[in-house]
């Protein structure tokens, strides 16, 4: 007979065979009989994974266990990989250091802030807000932060702006370096902020004043200064604040500052030379270039085998120039004044239509001139129109001589530079010159979705400068993360090298593996190709979630970050830089 004190346990059988071990398990019932222990086969278990079969031993002896439901909860989930993939670039940076050298409470929310405005750029007060919903305020510990700790930690910041700015020249600016130079400005809704003024409107937004400001960068176009300027100040009065900060606040005596040709004027250039030191490449104005046709020194026969020749005018003494055609440029500017001509003759022909509608009151001759003053303004064709206006008539006519000496400048420019062939070639002062876009280019992501550096929402001069060298900052943050994910973007990887090797004269061309790209939307190991913001938005769907531990009396939690997935994982291994 059976004794009642039968168990049920699993064995682990091993056998040998031909010199090979072969492992089962076997659930089994053991008990006495007879005074002998027996054992009964219920169930081969073998086939299972071995996880399994260890939850089914440890049940078997007494363990219990319960559902993941059971065990914990999920208290919060938060977005966390587009925040892990920013810090990530800051602090291989060191942004930290570079801002302040000792921790504090505002470094922090100074690194919030240019986090958030990569991230969602929005307004001091909803930052507080936006970033309670992401991982953001976890990381560097401002949760409880409060609009007003971010205004004095802005304060706190513009206090730092010229040490900062010294930092960053001493990483990318040494002696001999190419530096770029170039200013913008952005329209402002108010009428407090004593920087905002009428001026010279970039934006196209028509009544409103503006903000100036002039961006620093070194010759790849990493941001290393900013000067804000009221709205009416013009571009070349800037020039000498950038002479002085190179050469006393960077200490450097020997750089070469590259500016357009409304930057540096013959004025700034006659400045720049009283520092033997320092260098300029720019261009010449259409009036200019007039003038050198005009005196034979500029031949448009020169261009009938070659797009580039260097020339030298007594006009220019000690200067180097660089006569350039582009016959493409040439067509373009051809077709666009045809355009505007065209329609500046439309609008002509209604006015003259209306003078001779109004026989009953004729028009005078001022009120006339008035309606085409406007008329001509309109496109800036008055230069090529000449006009008849008296007490009920106006009659007009193209000024065909001024038309066809315009059209002789048409894909013509030419590059001025202080400096000798032996440190640019005439090919690279042209390329040193087109490096300007570099520039530009930052101006579009301040101005566009990325950084949105407006709407400019402070209404005191020092608020508006730190918020502009906030976006300095994020954008310092942005050039390096945009280099390094070049492989993920629709970024032409070859640009950097193919700038300094194409023709620098014929129009820029993508490269085969960006035109690869932009065509099939695929990067060249097959992944989908993204734009910065959407690669952005999907790293922002790894998460980090918390957990509370039900068992646990004192509400314990632990956190857990979602798996990276292919495209995650490539970026932030790119992203260690």
């Amino acid at each position: 007979m059976r004794n009642a004190s039968a168990a049920i346990h699993v064995a682990k059988i091993e056998r040998k065979h031909n010199g090979k071990t072969y492992v089962s398990y076997l659930l089994r019932r053991s008990f006495r009989q007879d005074g002998k222990v027996k054992h009964l086969t219920l169930g081969n278990l073998s086939h299972l994974p071995e996880r399994l079969i260890e939850i089914i031993r440890r049940s078997l002896q007494g363990e219990s266990f319960v559902t993941s439901d059971e065990a914990f909860r999920t208290v919060a989930t938060k977005p966390h990989g587009h925040v892990e993939a920013v810090l990530t670039t800051v602090r291989k940076l060191d942004l930290e250091n570079l801002i302040a050298s000792t921790p504090s409470r505002q470094r922090s929310l100074i690194l919030a802030l240019i986090v958030q405005r990569i991230l969602f750029p929005c307004s001091k007060l909803a930052s507080t807000r936006h970033w309670q919903t992401t991982t953001l305020a976890e990381e560097l510990g401002v949760a409880d932060a409060t609009s007003k700790e971010l205004y004095a930690a802005m304060d706190w910041l513009l206090a730092r702006q010229k040490d900062i700015e010294k930092k960053l020249a001493q990483r990318h600016l040494r002696e001999d370096a190419v530096v770029l130079y170039d200013v913008s400005s952005s329209f402002y809704e108010g009428h407090t902020c004593p920087l905002a003024c009428y001026g010279h409107d970039r934006d196209g937004k028509k009544g409103l004043p503006i903000i100036v400001y002039g961006l620093l960068t070194d010759g790849q176009g990493r941001p290393v200064a900013m000067d804000v300027y009221p709205g009416n100040t013009a571009d070349p009065a800037t020039v000498p604040d950038q002479i002085a900060k190179v050469r006393q606040q960077f200490a450097l005596t020997r750089v070469v500052l590259v500016g357009d040709r409304g930057m540096l004027t013959q004025t700034r250039i006659d400045t720049l030379k009283e520092y033997p030191g320092l260098g300029w490449i720019s261009a010449l104005r259409s009036e200019a270039i007039r003038e050198l046709i005009d005196k034979g020194t500029l031949a448009c026969s020169r261009f009938d085998q070659v797009n580039l020749a260097e020339i030298t005018s007594p006009d220019f003494p000690g200067e180097r120039l660089v006569a350039c055609y582009n016959p493409l440029l040439a067509e373009q500017r051809h077709a666009k004044r045809q355009r505007l001509l065209t329609a500046t003759e439309t609008n002509l022909q209604q006015l003259a239509a209306e003078v001779q509608r109004r026989t009953q009151k004729p028009l005078s001759a001022v009120a006339i001139g008035l309606k085409a003053g406007k008329v001509i303004g309109r496109h800036k064709m008055a230069k090529h129109f000449q006009l008849q206006i008296a007490d009920g008539s106006f009659t007009w006519s193209r000024k065909e001589t001024s038309i066809t000496c315009e059209e002789q400048l048409d894909g013509i420019y030419v590059i001025r530079t202080s400096e000798p062939d032996s440190v640019f070639s005439p090919e690279n002062c042209v390329r040193t010159y087109k490096s300007l876009s570099l520039v530009e280019r930052a101006f579009r992501c301040f101005k566009g979705m990325d950084l949105l550096v407006r709407p400019i929402r402070h209404r005191v001069d020092p608020r508006v400068r730190t918020h502009l060298f906030l976006c300095l900052l994020a954008y310092y943050v942005e050039w390096h993360m945009r280099h390094a994910l070049q492989s993920l973007l629709y970024a032409d990887e070859e640009l950097d090298q193919d700038r300094w090797e194409r023709d620098p004269v014929k129009p820029a061309e993508a490269s085969a593996s960006a035109q690869a790209k932009k065509k099939t939307h695929k990067t060249a190991d097959g992944r989908t190709a993204h734009s910065f913001a959407t690669l952005l938005a999907h790293l922002a769907t790894r998460s980090r979630s918390t957990h509370q531990i039900v068992s646990d009396p004192t509400g314990s939690t632990f956190q857990q970050v979602t798996e990276p997935d292919a495209l995650q994982a490539e970026a932030l291994h790119l992203l260690k830089l």
